[in-house]
């Protein structure tokens, strides 16, 4: 009888077959990794191309390496088995006694109160599951939720993703914070041109990180191009950049004092939204996370005092 078409569950052990060599460069080494013989792991990959009725793989030089149909299987192979892995996990977990555990990862953009904004009403929902929210640099983030040790993912601005489900789970307004003694201080809200002379602190250089771009961009709208300093201090909550770097800062934190009177968060008199994107594996389902992004208006959001 003829293979049955390919239809990426079934053929799970021939995917991975064909992902080892790629990622060894032969079919030597991946057969040691894997403990099959050559033979084996040969007719595997023979047998997946078969099914996928493409040639997947060349030889180059001395080294194997993927066809063009090949990276196609290779980049979305890797999301199916990152996804087969968790949905594994969570058929463990729902036959356990174990409490459900949902692990969030987020920016240091996007301060600890709005994170928590955003999972009250996942909390509230479900008293049996438990929470952990975890702070990570953004390439960190991607890597994470592709490999699902998080479960979603938040992060300023809006960056395409090819192996990743996205969508927007929320906008928040820009304010800008600067310390205490700082000129503008003692003001309620300032336009952006008013901070055509200052130094603006970024978590990242622009180039590198999208909500970087996004804050230039904010200022070049305004007329001016800002002079910038990246932050020293990673980690910490953003609206204390004006104390650590000696700039100012944009931040979605509620308007007026902070950092312990230290800093003075003021509005902007032209509203700008940021979006918070949020990213998760492909293939999955889970009722927290829909929790977490169901739309909530913006009036509703508890916000810190």
């Amino acid at each position: 009888m003829p293979d049955p078409p390919f239809d990426g569950l079934s053929d799970l052990r021939r995917l991975r077959h064909f992902i080892a060599v790629v990622d060894a460069s032969g079919f030597t080494r991946a057969a040691e990794q894997l403990h099959l013989s050559q033979q084996a792991l040969s007719s595997s990959v023979q047998q997946l191309e078969k099914q996928v009725g493409a040639t997947l793989l060349v030889r180059a030089g001395r080294r194997i390496a993927p066809t063009r149909a090949g990276q196609t299987l290779l980049e979305e192979g890797r999301t199916l088995l990152a996804a087969a892995r968790t949905i594994a996990a969570h058929t463990r977990a729902a036959a356990s006694e174990q409490p459900d555990e949902f692990v969030v990862g987020h920016s240091p953009a996007i301060d600890n109160n709005d994170v928590y904004a955003m999972l009250a009403p996942a909390i509230e929902a479900l008293p049996d599951t438990s929470f952990t929210a975890l702070q990570l640099f953004p390439d960190q983030l991607v890597a994470a939720v592709r490999d699902g040790s998080v479960d979603l993912g938040l992060r300023r601005g809006v960056v395409p993703q090819e192996s990743l489900a996205t969508g927007i789970a929320r906008y928040d307004a820009l304010r800008v914070a600067v310390a205490s003694a700082h000129r503008l201080a003692g003001r309620t809200s300032v336009s952006v041109a008013d901070l055509a002379d200052e130094t603006i602190v970024l978590w990242a250089p622009p180039g590198s990180s999208y909500y970087s771009d996004f804050l230039v961009n904010v200022c070049r709208r305004a007329g001016f191009e800002p002079r910038y300093r990246v932050s020293r201090v990673q980690g910490c909550p953003p609206e204390v950049a004006p104390l650590t770097d000696g700039g100012v800062s944009f931040v979605t934190s509620a308007p007026g004092p902070a950092a312990g009177h230290a800093v003075q968060v003021l509005e902007l008199e032209e509203p700008v939204l940021v979006p918070v994107q949020a990213l998760w594996q492909p293939h999955t389902a889970s009722a927290v996370r829909d929790l977490i992004l169901t739309p909530t208006p913006p009036a509703a959001l508890p916000r810190p005092r």
